[in-house]
């Protein structure tokens, strides 16, 4: 091997960079690279539509091209501005940066009913006036060839009268549609004349009601882009059968240096909602709380819930780009955040299940301040002195009358370290009348406070703690998988297969007072407990509620 190949750094493509490169060395894309986004303004954004964001932003970014955020509104039945604002909000925060290149379907309409002419004046499409039903039979099956229609061979000038008679609200919605004249005998039923406009008397929330004639997507999809000089169309592999149409209106409509449409497999994430269909009968049955609820894997439940960008962003570069379909198990998402927050937060004591702990030698009414580590795998984020007294909460599970074996926490006679504190011994212990726990009496040695460089002696437990005088009151949601992960997504008649346990709500909880003015979206590490974020929607000054992210610990092993 030549010298000069040693330090050359080994860089891994894509199938989509490797598809660009080719064409920027042969010629065949000779302009600078545009990629966009383009959804419909239909529901909420969700987990999958990040791998696209990402993916379009980032192939502009890697090209020094641009990149754009387009609203595919070509069907007012089930778009709303709630949508359109929402999911500008996602493409933001998830890191799709559109600046001043924010577009619409709705925009190009002119243009798109000027291109329907332009077709039916090539003979390239003719006004039908089959039923759907009727359609449907003469498209023929996978096996079986279409037939054309009786109305196909309309001459132009009937075509084009009838068509503006269309647009001019002449006839009943759906008695009559525009269809490409292609091939009824093609092997991709696709291009067996499609629909490319229906008649549709609708209300749009960007034109109104100038329109009563809207196109269809397959039909409008490519003029959009290439109206907006898109290089590079990508888009999910179940369009691959509708590239073929693609090709056909971009070609017909004699667009120059037509977009080159490429597809990737989507990313299917183990035992989550994604339909909107599914998600809108939860929202309007009251299951959840709203598009953004924590259980969800909308992007903007992911970002209340305490998800970072960051974390989406290693999510989906472990993920990767094929051609091939596969699942990803949710514990990846969730190994991902953990790795992001694991140095950036700091680590906070909150007490989930409290019992109270008085320590009976302790001077009374003192209250002295210990100093403790923000992050102890992070010095940068420095230290905080929280108050320490007498009378503290810690959680129940620290606590045991008859302990198994090999239990290292506080029980009758054993001595636990308080973390960043003092040894203190169970001596005694207080149970109400249904023989549960309410108190705990310990004794506990001055000489052993954390950091004093006491040596006498070890003790195998150390447990967290909050000082009762000072404490936070804080409801704390504990979430699980919305659906039942043994049982799968779906029941067998189709109906989601709802786990009764995907939300606890914890009301007595008690944060240290650190937290106090904690901002809505705020994340920390609750010691021993897992990853918390500050509830967006539901908490405020003196109603403190928190959304556990993740657990600490994770069932995912990253391949290294």
């Amino acid at each position: 091997m030549g010298t000069d190949n040693i330090n050359e750094e080994v860089v891994s493509k894509n199938f989509i960079e490797q598809i660009i490169d080719e064409d920027l060395a042969s010629g065949k894309c000779n302009k600078d690279i545009i990629t966009r986004f383009p959804p419909e303004p239909n529901g909420y954004l969700h987990i999958g539509h990040a791998k696209s964001i990402l993916l379009n932003y980032g192939l502009a970014q890697k090209y020094n091209g641009k990149f754009n955020l387009r609203f595919d509104d070509t069907n007012p039945t089930k778009e709303k501005t709630e949508f359109v604002e929402s999911i500008k909000k996602d493409v933001e925060w998830i890191g799709g940066k559109f600046d001043d290149r924010l577009f619409f379907a709705s925009d190009y309409f002119e243009q798109m009913y000027e291109c329907a002419i332009k077709l039916i004046k090539k003979g390239k499409a003719y006004v039908c006036d089959l039923t759907p039903d009727e359609i449907r039979e003469y498209r023929g099956t996978l096996t079986e060839p279409g037939k054309n229609s009786p109305y196909r061979d309309r001459s132009v000038g009937e075509n084009l009268d009838l068509f503006e008679r269309m647009k001019n609200g002449e006839f009943e919605d759906g008695a009559k549609v525009l269809r490409a004249k292609i091939d009824m005998k093609s092997s991709n039923i696709n291009m067996r004349d499609p629909i490319i406009y229906r008649i549709a008397r609708m209300t749009h929330h960007n034109t109104g009601d100038k329109w009563c004639i809207y196109p269809m997507y397959d039909f409008a999809h490519p003029i959009e882009d290439a109206i907006e000089n898109i290089t590079h169309s990508i888009c999910t592999l179940e369009f691959e059968d509708h590239r073929p149409l693609y090709d056909w209106v971009v070609n017909e409509c004699e667009f120059v240096n037509p977009p080159r449409q490429i597809e990737f497999a989507k990313m299917y994430l183990t035992n989550v909602i994604t339909g909107k269909r599914y998600i809108k009968k939860l929202v309007e049955d009251g299951i959840v709380d709203g598009w953004d609820d924590p259980r969800l894997v909308s992007i903007a439940a992911l970002r209340r819930r305490g998800f970072t960008p960051e974390s989406i962003k290693l999510f989906m570069e472990l993920c990767g780009v094929s051609k091939s379909n596969s699942s990803v198990d949710y514990a990846m998402l969730e190994y991902c955040i953990r790795e992001d927050l694991k140095l950036k937060v700091p680590r906070v004591m909150a007490i989930l299940d409290p019992i109270k702990l008085i320590i009976t030698n302790y001077p009374k009414d003192e209250v002295e301040y210990v100093d403790v580590p923000n992050n102890v795998e992070n010095e940068e984020l420095g230290s905080r002195k929280l108050p320490f007294s007498g009378e503290l909460y810690i959680e129940r599970d620290d606590f045991m009358i008859v302990p198994p074996k090999k239990y290292f926490r506080l029980f009758p006679g054993n001595e636990v370290r308080l973390m960043q504190g003092y040894f203190v011994k169970c001596e005694d212990y207080k149970t109400d009348e249904n023989g549960s726990v309410t108190e705990v009496y310990c004794t506990y040695d001055v000489e052993t406070k954390s950091g004093s460089g006491f040596t006498g002696r070890k003790v195998k437990g150390t447990i967290h703690w909050v000082d009762a005088k000072n404490a936070v009151p804080a409801e704390v949601r504990l979430y699980e998988n919305i659906v039942d992960e043994e049982k799968g997504v779906y029941n067998e008649d189709g109906s989601l297969n709802l786990n009764p346990n995907s939300l606890t709500v914890l009301k007595n909880c008690y944060v240290e007072p650190s937290l106090k003015d904690a901002e809505p979206l705020s994340k920390y590490q609750f010691v021993r407990n897992g990853f918390f974020c500050v509830d967006s929607k539901d908490s405020k000054p003196g109603n403190l509620v928190f959304n556990r992210i993740v657990s600490l610990k994770s069932s995912y092993k990253p391949n290294k």
